[in-house]
């Protein structure tokens, strides 16, 4: 791994004209697995591919593991990413807030042959599992996908790499009724090998990320940083500022002042590690 932890923000319109004036500074743009944009991306800055593949749903989304080998070999990404995922299609005889041992054992027992599948596929050492948020009984995803316990699990028993999403991880442990630095904690920090921060937000009747940084996010990102710099957690290869992107999930939290104003602060924040 290098000595130096890569900084990356979302690709946007915003991003690409701010590091094109010299106003910004990031090692990587972070890209979705969309040829198109990361052609266009390449011609601002280096880049690398955040992939919507989920495993241990038996409805989700489903990835071309070798286009995904390529893609990753071509901007040399050194992961491919998976979501741990239990849709609420996928155990539809009960409710996403249910806490039912045997179901999230079934949940575990699909995630972890889904994960050896992949990894024999691209190799474990090139498979990192994300950790998605959770919102009870008004969300779309089952509490047994976010349990500490299935988590690192999973990473443990299949030996693949960990991706902490620092908002989602925050939002699932406020639904979970747990104090988010102590649920955080027991994650599978020491096998960290990617890290995403973004602001979280009030928004239609449920938390939401993707948002600017305030107060209390700049807080986590960095206690982050210091466990990290205090080897209690792994480094990772890059730390990825989820702010801004392209198309209607995003236009409204794209904001140009926002970018200029947080990734400097970021950027130095990363480089201190």
């Amino acid at each position: 791994m290098k000595l130096s932890v890569e900084f990356s923000i979302n690709y946007s319109v915003e991003a690409a004209e701010l590091i094109g004036a010299g106003k910004i500074r990031v090692d990587r743009l972070k890209c979705a697995d969309w040829p198109d944009m990361i052609a266009t991306a390449q011609t601002i800055a280096p880049v690398y591919v955040h992939f919507p593949f989920d495993l241990g749903s038996r409805s989700g989304r489903e990835g071309d593991l070798d286009r995904a080998d390529a893609m990753a070999r071509q901007t040399n990404t050194p992961y491919v990413n998976f979501h741990i995922v239990s849709y609420d299609r996928d155990f539809p005889e009960f409710p996403t807030d249910a806490d039912e041992p045997s179901m999230a054992e079934t949940f575990l027992d699909w995630l972890i042959y889904d994960v050896e599948q992949a990894a024999k596929r691209l190799g474990k050492d090139r498979v990192i599992l994300e950790n998605i948020p959770f919102f009870a009984p008004a969300g779309e995803f089952h509490r047994h996908s976010v349990l500490a316990d299935v988590i690192t699990r999973a990473v443990r028993e299949t030996g693949v790499g960990f991706l902490l999403d620092l908002s989602h991880a925050r939002i699932a442990a406020q639904y979970l009724g747990t104090e988010p630095r102590a649920y955080i904690e027991s994650l599978p920090v020491d096998q960290l090998r990617e890290l995403h921060v973004t602001g979280i937000k009030p928004h239609k009747n449920r938390m939401a990320d993707h948002m600017e940084l305030g107060e209390e996010d700049w807080g986590f990102v960095e206690w982050a940083m210091e466990r990290i710099r205090a080897g209690a957690w792994a480094k990772p290869w890059m730390v990825a500022f989820e702010y801004g992107g392209v198309g209607d999930p995003f236009k409204w939290r794209s904001r140009a002042e926002v970018i200029e104003e947080q990734t400097p602060r970021l950027y130095e924040a990363v480089k201190g590690i």
